[in-house]
């Protein structure tokens, strides 16, 4: 088929690279020119295990290639940001804003897939879009395309894996698009694909990561409380999940990644009286962050006014280079503010450079300079790190490099 990825971030780049391996012809589309001159040379502009030889590969044999603009094409797949406005409501501008772009291309035959996150009624907006953009497309109301929405849900470090091996859930806006969206993912998943309606379609991915949002929190808020009670909360969650029916996650700095981070609140701003539990699970996560920022003051009060402290690891999770919403960039920009940008260093060995007002300095050169050793993300390299080294370093370890500290 002819598939026109529309976007080619964390998602969209490795799903037009994992189609253009099941032999589709894609076409990624994006609105940076810089990322469409660096692919359609068969280059990356992010880290993916797996994905820069697959996109030489397949640029190399003409089965990929980028623009700017879309084009017509057999499934239109929207794989864009939606992130979150100030208020922490769903932004979907870009969504809209390619809907509008690829209306020109429709026709009677095309399949349009939302794969980006989105509140439910999403994928009908679209249809109503559609309907005013391109009226030829419909008949009595009644659209002659096929609409359907597939939320992704892939981990980072393992998304070409898991884009072929991960069940997905498919809902269309009548069941002659769901089966057409269930037809085309069987071309290259081998999980279990699931029909339903786009409504809950669109549910299924809020309620995913609502959950482990509401999860993670119970973790976080248990180990300020340990903090204050002088228990190991490592200690504590590992005795208390030798029950057969507990399973506490062990906590950390707050909550990153575009998903857990945002998700919820799509659920939140569409049912702000109910949504009493995920709402809360989302503040005490965004609190943790705030509560180690204060940690840290706490222990420079004891310091000279020089002391310094190093920050490591700013990508959300462990092994990665993504920053999307991370605790440990906003507990280095909190500090910043507080004490100042030459007393606040920052290590993440995932990014060749750093971003914004952090400057990147290697671990040794932390540990070397830096008062205090602040860990936010428990990377494998991190966890190489020599306890003599650091013997005489005051270490806030929140994440579980060091599990015994």
């Amino acid at each position: 088929m002819k598939v026109c990825v529309l976007g080619l971030g964390y998602v969209g780049l490795p799903t037009a690279a994992v189609l253009s391996n099941f032999n589709h012809q894609v076409l990624g589309v994006d609105i940076n020119s810089k990322v469409v001159d660096t692919i359609n040379k068969g280059n990356v502009h992010i880290h993916e295990p797996g994905l820069a030889d697959m996109i030489k590969n397949s640029v190399r044999d003409k089965k990929l290639r980028a623009s700017m603009t879309p084009e017509e094409a057999d499934v239109f797949l929207i794989v864009v940001p939606t992130p979150l406005t100030k208020d922490k409501d769903p932004d979907m501008k870009f969504v809209n804003q390619v809907v509008y772009s690829v209306s020109p291309h429709l026709t009677e035959d095309s399949l349009l897939i939302l794969e980006s996150t989105s509140p439910v009624g999403s994928t009908e907006k679209i249809l109503e879009d559609i309907k005013r953009f391109r009226p030829d497309l419909f008949s009595s109301s009644n659209p002659l395309f096929k609409l359907a929405h597939c939320p992704e849900r892939v981990l980072p470090g393992n998304v070409i894996v898991e884009l072929v091996e991960n069940d997905r859930v498919v809902g269309g806006i009548n069941e002659e698009s769901t089966k057409a969206a269930v037809n085309f993912y069987k071309t290259f998943v081998k999980g279990s694909i699931f029909e339903t309606d786009c409504k809950t379609a669109e549910m299924t991915k809020l309620v995913e990561n609502s959950f482990r949002d509401v999860n993670i929190a119970f973790a976080n808020e248990l180990s300020i409380i340990c903090n204050n009670l002088d228990i190991n909360t490592r200690e504590l969650i590992s005795l208390a999940n030798k029950h057969p029916r507990v399973n506490i996650l062990n906590p950390g700095v707050g909550v990153g990644g575009h998903c857990i981070a945002v998700d919820p609140w799509f659920v939140v701003s569409q049912n702000k009286d109910e949504a009493r539990m995920i709402k809360t699970a989302r503040q005490v996560n965004d609190h943790k962050t705030t509560w180690v920022v204060e940690r840290v003051l706490e222990c420079l009060s004891g310091c000279n006014s020089k002391a310094s402290v190093g920050v490591l690891g700013l990508s959300y999770k462990q092994d990665i280079d993504d920053t999307r919403e991370s605790p440990g960039v906003k507990i280095a920009e909190k500090l910043i503010e507080k004490i100042g940008s030459d007393n606040v260093l920052c290590c993440e060995p995932h990014l060749k450079e750093g971003f914004e007002n952090l400057s990147l300095f290697s671990q040794d050169y932390l540990i070397k300079k830096c008062d205090v050793l602040l860990f936010c993300v428990p990377h494998s390299c991190f966890k190489e790190i020599s306890k003599e080294k650091i013997k005489n370093k005051i270490v806030l370890d929140y994440c579980g490099v060091f599990e015994d500290l």
